[in-house]
């Protein structure tokens, strides 16, 4: 089973990045064209939102299944134990809280400029913070 998961975490991840990158530069451009907010560009936010769910659900299994998982805690000093065991999940959690907030924002704004800037502002800190967390020595 931890193999299943470990597998399906990290091939959804690429599509966790492609969406929130798609929807990330939808609301740039929606944004600095001052276009219409859209039911395409709602849709691609909330694709970008649920991969980004199910990519956490994903990694909550896997740090509870793994082996390494819990018992690696005690060990903080080995830099890529440390990212994987603490860093990625926690900072991971912090993007999702940062998305999350971002499509429950735009939901009580009327007008398509706040919509595309509340998209712009916490789908990019996310982006940016799952960039920054991935084990990419694992990952490639």
């Amino acid at each position: 089973m931890y193999e299943f998961i470990q597998k399906a975490h990290s091939g959804w991840a690429y599509l966790v990045l492609l969406f929130l990158l798609i929807a990330v530069i939808n609301s740039l451009i929606g944004f600095s064209s001052k276009k219409e907010f859209t039911g395409k560009d709602r849709k691609l936010a909330l694709f970008a939102l649920i991969f980004t769910h199910i990519q956490f659900v994903f990694g909550l299994i896997l740090y509870f299944v793994s082996p390494l998982g819990k018992a690696v805690l005690g060990q903080m000093k080995d830099a890529d134990l440390r990212l994987t065991s603490l860093e990625h999940p926690l900072i991971n959690i912090i993007a999702i809280i940062l998305i999350t907030i971002g499509w429950s924002k735009h939901k009580k704004m009327t007008d398509s400029q706040s919509k595309f800037k509340t998209f712009s502002i916490f789908y990019t800190l996310g982006l940016v913070l799952i960039l920054s967390r991935i084990p990419w020595k694992l990952w490639f």
